[in-house]
């Protein structure tokens, strides 16, 4: 045995096996499967780009508009009253119901009839007839006497004046004779004006015991519109008694309408009177146009749904032209408005939904190559949709628009395509 043949390991009489193709893509196959599984590994571990939208930075018109639910009403509402007391007949006009100033009758109130007497009450009015009657039979007996008095002052009077002869009687007899006489006359004459006093007393306490008929020859009170428009709503219908200044029925012009927004304490300051205001779901196809009027100075506190505390401040605007279709608009109809407050007609503006804050800073993600590039933009006023760029960004950019959460710095993105 050869020493090459002991060193290879082989037994001489083993005969030697060429490697032939097929052998050597048995051998090759496990490995190149484990590199194409290492490489389908690598492969899915491998960050795949975040699909996003995009938004572009441009210079354009942005208008700020603070935003409020509002309602219609009526600019001057006439709420008609009772002038007397009395027995008011029913109101034959419904809500809608036309007027026209000092013409339409829309009510009349005619005088009560008289109340009946309980029990108690008419023993009382009866003792009261016989008291009166008694003080009436005091004053004639007084009368009487009074009368009696008069007589003889009277004669004592004409006995005096008889006695021509001077140094009969003194003067100061003949003066006393004289004013007695006189006071007695008087006397007589106040218990006679007494005596009618108590006859019309009487009278007035047997009234109280009938119940006459209530006449409405002249005494009838008509009630007329004060302005020409619609009755708007009717609070007392029904023929009923009314006292002085009670509340019977609301009158007022539905074409002469403004608009009545409760709006936020904070954004009412920056509201004044003659912006321009856009009146929208009202019912029609487009929005309706409208003026601030009036700012009220005094604000109210407000319950919200979720049962906030809310400082809130009546705006008052006006429509301008309104189209036919907005006739159609009656009192305490819900609106939307939008007020501007702010106006520029060339701005660069980026999307709202690219901002996001970070602290007290707000920053953007800017879309370069495939790749997310956080900014920080100086943000200026907004709309709600855009918002004005001061710093940070320049017309032409191209930003992600609400990026997810997963989005870094220097993320690998995509454009999502459309379906």
């Amino acid at each position: 045995m050869s020493t090459s043949d002991t060193l290879s390991g082989s037994a001489p009489w083993e005969t030697k096996r060429v490697p032939t193709g097929k052998h050597l893509i048995r051998r090759l196959l496990p490995w190149a499967l484990g590199i194409g599984i290492l490489a389908l590994v690598g492969w899915g571990l491998k960050p795949k780009p975040i699909e996003i939208e995009t938004g572009v930075v441009a210079r354009g018109p942005l208008t700020v508009r603070v935003s409020e639910e509002a309602k219609t009403r009526i600019r001057n509402r006439y709420v008609v009253a009772a002038p007397v007391a009395g027995k008011m007949r029913r109101v034959p006009l419904k809500p809608g119901d036309e007027v026209k100033a000092g013409e339409t009758l829309l009510t009349a109130i005619e005088p009560m009839a008289t109340p009946l007497l309980d029990p108690r009450a008419r023993v009382q009015a009866e003792a009261v007839v016989s008291m009166k009657e008694a003080a009436r039979k005091q004053a004639v007996q007084g009368l009487d006497a009074q009368q009696a008095a008069l007589k003889m002052a009277e004669a004592d009077r004409d006995r005096i004046r008889a006695v021509q002869r001077a140094g009969t009687v003194s003067e100061t007899d003949r003066d006393r004779a004289e004013g007695d006489a006189s006071i007695k006359a008087s006397e007589v004459r106040a218990s006679q004006f007494a005596l009618q006093v108590l006859d019309y007393e009487i009278a007035q306490a047997r009234a109280a015991l009938e119940r006459p008929d209530a006449s409405t020859v002249g005494n009838l009170v008509e009630v007329k519109s004060p302005v020409s428009g619609r009755v708007l709503k009717v609070m007392q219908e029904s023929e009923t008694v009314v006292s002085p200044g009670q509340a019977i029925l609301e009158v007022g012009d539905p074409a002469d309408l403004e608009i009545e927004a409760e709006i936020l304490s904070r954004d009412a300051v920056t509201i004044h009177a003659g912006d321009s205001v856009s009146i929208e779901q009202w019912g029609g196809d487009s929005p309706l146009k409208g003026r601030v009027r009036r700012v009220e100075p005094a604000g109210f506190t407000k319950i919200s749904a979720l049962g906030v505390e809310e400082q809130r401040v009546i705006v008052l605007s006006d429509l301008i032209e309104p189209p036919a279709e907005a006739k159609s608009l009656g009192d305490r109809y819900r609106v939307e408005v939008r007020v501007a407050v702010w106006h520029s007609d060339d701005v660069p503006v980026i999307p709202s939904g690219a901002l996001f804050r970070e602290g007290n800073t707000w920053k953007t993600f800017l879309y370069q190559n495939g790749t997310a590039k956080l900014v920080s933009v100086e943000a200026g006023h907004s709309d709600g949709r855009l918002t004005e760029v001061l710093s940070g960004l320049s017309p032409g950019d191209e930003v992600l628009l609400h990026p997810p959460d997963t989005v870094k710095a220097g993320s690998s993105v995509r454009k999502r395509t459309e379906p």
